[in-house]
């Protein structure tokens, strides 16, 4: 069983930070910051990568209740296109961060890269939601309020099925946007066909 420490350093205000959607081929990219308290813990928090959407619905409600703060911001396909998908990743932590109603000391972020917000320090962890319980808590709230998004638009364009692929380039999702093309809501600054792929749809 994997055990998530608490803090970085203890008796100081973290945020833990994290995205969801990153590679997809459509959508937005989501981020979370959440600031818990020092005592939190929950026996199914961890990387939402590595737990069930059902235990994900479970968590978010409690996340969001006994978080200090939590902030969630999003970054759109259109603005992916222009400022490309690693920056997009910054801006929506970003504007999670600026969604938080008390001000970090500290940032943790996961990852090996990050683009200062404001004057607080910070320090990037590569696989940081699985070792940090705040990281891990964002993980959650990226992902969850990221594939409810996903499933709400899945009924605009149906044919792509993105209530089940939520948007990652699965080999249906690439057959559907090789049939219908793309759409409104793809990153067109995205491979959506990969030649390389196509004898794979036969």
């Amino acid at each position: 069983m994997n055990i998530l420490l608490p803090y970085l350093k203890k008796h100081r205000v973290e945020a833990g930070c994290d995205e969801a959607g990153r590679g997809c081929l459509s959508g937005p990219v989501v981020a979370s910051a959440v600031i818990l308290p020092e005592d939190f813990n929950h026996p199914l928090l961890d990387d939402s990568k590595k737990i069930s959407e059902a235990k994900r619905n479970i968590l978010r409600p409690i996340i969001e209740k006994e978080a200090i703060a939590f902030g969630v911001g999003f970054v759109h396909e259109d603005e992916i296109d222009k400022i490309n998908i690693l920056n997009a990743s910054f801006l929506a932590m970003h504007r999670a961060i600026d969604q938080l109603n008390l001000k970090p000391e500290f940032l943790i972020i996961d990852g090996n890269r990050f683009n200062p917000y404001k004057d607080i320090p910070y320090e990037a962890i590569v696989k940081g939601d699985g070792k940090f319980l705040s990281i891990a808590a964002a993980s959650v709230l990226a992902k969850t309020y990221r594939d409810e998004y996903m499933e709400k638009i899945s009924s605009e364009f149906p044919e792509y099925n993105w209530s089940k692929n939520k948007g990652y380039p699965t080999k249906e999702h690439r057959k559907a946007i090789l049939k219908y093309g793309d759409c409104k809501y793809h990153r067109k600054s995205f491979t959506l066909i990969n030649q390389n792929q196509l004898d794979l749809f036969d």
